[in-house]
């Protein structure tokens, strides 16, 4: 979550630098799945689904002990809730779910969803982000991600044995609250770029970008990462025929006879 609100945020210095990130990301190719669902999706599902079971089976004392390290594990508790949600509906707003094309045509397309195209990636999370509604869903839950790891850590190092006396504690909570404030700020930071992009100067420099990252191989050729029709390149079905098309000269003017 570090490393993807951090890009993210880098949107706010330009266009350029955050595609460069994306690019980045997406140089992996036929690897960047495997990397997504080995070390992304299927920990935070595990990890979900354990904090379901653990928020239906736990027993807050709050009532009873007002403490406030009991009302952080209540807290805790929400905010990893609201944080699945929040997750499970990003996922689906921006990349959904599933890139079948049956899915996308029949279900997320319709309903709105799949809006993010890697390969123009300001201009299309800047548009995704055009609706206050969706700007105060995703504000909320960057907050509620960002409380529930600063927090967690302080919870994960007490049953790790990490901090156990009350002197330790107190100097964990210190540095969890600075880890989760800073972890904050680049959260609303990333959050705020999205909404103040213009797409349409965004989609400008990305089509400028993208012929130059395909001839230098910082990326591979995709049309389903690209926003369609793509200005840039008519696609042939090839990539190596695409490749030659970026490439192809514009044919000189022949001269005119007097």
């Amino acid at each position: 979550m570090v490393v993807h609100l951090a890009t993210n945020a880098s949107l706010l210095n330009s266009v350029e630098t955050f595609q460069r990130a994306v690019y980045a990301i997406h140089s992996f190719g036929m690897a960047l799945p495997l990397i997504e669902w080995g070390f992304i999706f299927l920990p935070l599902l595990f990890h979900g689904f354990v904090g379901v079971w653990i928020a239906v089976n736990g027993r807050s004392n709050t009532s009873n002990y007002p403490y406030i390290n009991n009302r952080r594990y209540t807290w805790q508790r929400w905010t990893g809730l609201i944080a699945l949600v929040f997750l499970l509906v990003h996922v689906f707003h921006l990349h959904g779910w599933f890139h079948f094309h049956v899915w996308l045509d029949l279900v997320a397309h319709p309903l709105g969803m799949a809006n993010f195209k890697p390969y123009n990636a300001a201009s299309t999370l800047a548009r995704a982000m055009g609706s206050w509604p969706w700007r105060i869903f995703y504000l909320i839950g960057v907050l509620a991600c960002v409380y529930h790891l600063a927090n967690g850590l302080w919870t994960a190092g007490i049953t790790w044995g990490l901090w156990i006396s009350a002197a330790a504690q107190e100097r964990a909570t210190k540095i969890c609250t600075v880890f989760g404030v800073l972890l904050a700020f680049v959260g609303v930071a990333a959050w705020w770029g999205a909404i103040v992009t213009d797409p349409v100067k965004a989609e400008t420099i990305e089509n400028r970008m993208y012929p130059a990252a395909v001839e230098a191989g910082a990326v591979p050729l995709s049309v389903e990462k690209r926003t369609q029709p793509d200005p840039t390149v008519e696609a042939p079905a090839d990539p190596d025929d695409a490749a030659e098309e970026l490439e192809k000269p514009e044919d000189p003017e022949e001269p005119k006879t007097p």
